[in-house]
């Protein structure tokens, strides 16, 4: 059975939880379609992040890869379209470090951004199907999140897979996350984190759906 990688993150930050290794861990060794869900939690952090996501990569030789990560202040699920080979971070990583101006990838073959290859617009209608608010957004950012999702994409293309159901799903804070925020700060918007899993399970369905339909 062909795998789908899962992959969330660790808590970073001010915050002290994270919904999306929540949600990785939740749905581990989930079956969809002809897929089996692969989950595995990355750090914070792009140097080990991509070491760790190459390495899951090649142990696993998924049949399709769903990154998911916070957007802290996003009020839903959101689909990523496009990465970027851009560092440039608003806040520091877990190592303490900041970029600024920085490649995700400084090989000279690494192209200026990378598309989702993830079902988007089926995705979406799943969602919107199972009541589920949810949106493509054109921006994953600078931060981490947005490097993992160039660099699975770049692994997967210097391969011959560019085909290979690729891409970034950012999940809004849980109550965990907005309850650590200080008085003085503005609430943030949240989701109930049974809700995030299943917005998660949604997505990794349509694209376990699609490969059943491909064989």
């Amino acid at each position: 059975m062909s795998k789908l990688l899962l992959t969330g993150f660790e808590p970073f930050h001010t915050h002290p939880d994270n919904p999306s290794a929540r949600a990785a861990a939740a749905l581990d060794r989930l079956e969809v379609g002809h897929m089996r869900v692969v989950s595995a939690l990355l750090p914070v952090e792009p140097h080990s992040a991509g070491v760790a996501l190459e390495a899951l990569l090649e142990q696993h030789q998924p049949g399709a890869v769903l990154l998911t990560g916070l957007a802290a202040g996003r009020p839903q699920v959101t689909l990523e379209r496009v990465a970027l080979n851009v560092m440039d971070f608003n806040i520091p990583d877990n190592a303490g470090n900041t970029y600024r101006d920085a490649p995700a990838h400084a090989h000279a073959d690494a192209p200026p951004a990378y598309l989702s290859t993830l079902p988007l617009r089926p995705i979406l209608g799943a969602w919107q199907a199972a009541g589920i608010p949810g949106h493509i957004s054109n921006t994953a950012g600078l931060y981490v999140c947005n490097f993992v999702m160039y660099r699975a994409r770049h692994w997967l293309t210097q391969r011959g897979l560019s085909d290979v159901p690729c891409g970034f799903l950012h999940l809004p804070a849980n109550p965990a996350v907005a309850l650590a925020v200080p008085e003085d700060r503005p609430p943030l918007p949240y989701l109930p984190q049974e809700e995030i899993t299943r917005a998660v399970r949604v997505a990794a369905e349509v694209v376990g759906e699609g490969s059943r339909t491909q064989k």
